[in-house]
Order: structure tokens, then C-alpha cells, then sequence
């Protein structure tokens, strides 16, 4: 064994390198959902245009998904410039991240299947419930994080933060039961969180 070295002094290198593989390959899984409209041999340019206008669900699901990923991993990124090092409990928190993160292509198709359709309700609640649960772990990743942060982590980024992730479960929630209630003004609550934290937080992060 290296004099000095020690098994609990683990850096976040390659925590971070796995996460961020599982943040690409989910993000890039979104675009699969989005499928060309049948083309026959004589198909008008009109029938095409129609046929891609009805993929708007579709749409509506790749961008907000791909948001949500993207914001998620920024926020991740941000997260990890405080880490000094990982504990075991900072691993299994992150895996349980990385669970959200690569079940959200499943629900973004079921919300593409289902939005303007008599099953829009389904759609955006299993939607709106997978919204909850990454909140709620990047909450358990970040008490986490905290006990490992590394020496001279900014006060204000920790502040930032402290504040922005206690919104994201009653926030998330909230558009869960509005969900059940209302799918639109469900599905536009989360839209509006995930914009909330796309914006900067303190210069420290």
C-alpha cells in the first residue's frame, strides 16, 4: 500500500465520468421517440407536412425532456465542483440519480403517445411522478455531498443551492397532483421548474 494513500480518500473523477456516460446515452435515446411519418411512393408534399405536424407530441417530449437531462446534468456538474471527495453514500445516492435519468426516454414516449389524446392524463402523471422522484434524489444527493465538500467550497454556492433544490419536491409534487386534476397546467408547472433551475444561481456555480 502507498504510504499516505487511503481507500476512503476516493476523488469524484470517475463517479463523474460514469454519470456523465448514462446523462449522454439517455439524452440521446430521446430522439428515437420521434419517428418518421410513413412515406409512400406518391405521397404529396402537403400529406408530409401534415404527417410531421402530428408528431407534435413528440416534440413536446424531446424538447422538454432533453431540457430536463441537460439541466439535470448541469446541475450535477455544479454539484460535483464542490465535491473534495466520495463517500459510499455519495455513490449510491448518485446511482439512484442515474435510475431517474435513464427510466426518463420511458415516460417522455408515454407523454408523446398520449398528449391530445383521452389518455393525456397517464401520460403526464407518470411524467410529472418521474419529475418527482429525480427531485427528491438530487435533495438525498446534495445532503450527501455536503458531508464530503471539498475546503474552501464557496458559502454563497452552497447557499444557492441550498435554496434552489428545497423547490424541486413540493414544486414537482404539486405539478404531480395538478397532473391528475389538469395534464396541461400539470405538464406546464414542470416546464416551469426545470426553466427555474436552468438559471444561474450565484456566481459561485
Amino acid at each position: 500500500m502507498i504510504e499516505g494513500a487511503s481507500f476512503d480518500a476516493r476523488g469524484p473523477e470517475r463517479l463523474e465520468a460514469f454519470s456523465d456516460g448514462v446523462f449522454a446515452i439517455a439524452i440521446t435515446l430521446l430522439v428515437l421517440e420521434i419517428h418518421v411519418p410513413t412515406i409512400e411512393e406518391g405521397t404529396t408534399p402537403t400529406a408530409i407536412v401534415d404527417g410531421l405536424a402530428r408528431l407534435w407530441p413528440s416534440y413536446v417530449g424531446y424538447v422538454v425532456s432533453f431540457l430536463t437531462i441537460g439541466n439535470a446534468w448541469i446541475n450535477h456538474h455544479n454539484l460535483f465542483r464542490l465535491v473534495g471527495r466520495v463517500s459510499h453514500s455519495v455513490l449510491i445516492t448518485n446511482l439512484f440519480l442515474l435510475l431517474a435519468i435513464g427510466f426518463m426516454p420511458f415516460p417522455t414516449a408515454l407523454l408523446a403517445d398520449t398528449l391530445g389524446k383521452p389518455g393525456e392524463q397517464v401520460g403526464v402523471v407518470v411524467y410529472a411522478g418521474t419529475f418527482v422522484f429525480t427531485a427528491v434524489v438530487f435533495n438525498l444527493l446534495w445532503l450527501a455531498v455536503k458531508k464530503v465538500l471539498r475546503p474552501g467550497a464557496p458559502q454563497a454556492a452552497i447557499e444557492a443551492i441550498n435554496r434552489s433544490y428545497r423547490l424541486g419536491p413540493p414544486i414537482s409534487a404539486a405539478a404531480l397532483v395538478i397532473a391528475f386534476v389538469n395534464p396541461t397546467v400539470g405538464i406546464s408547472v414542470i416546464a416551469g421548474l426545470m426553466i427555474l433551475y436552468m438559471l444561474p444561481r450565484s456566481s459561485g456555480t
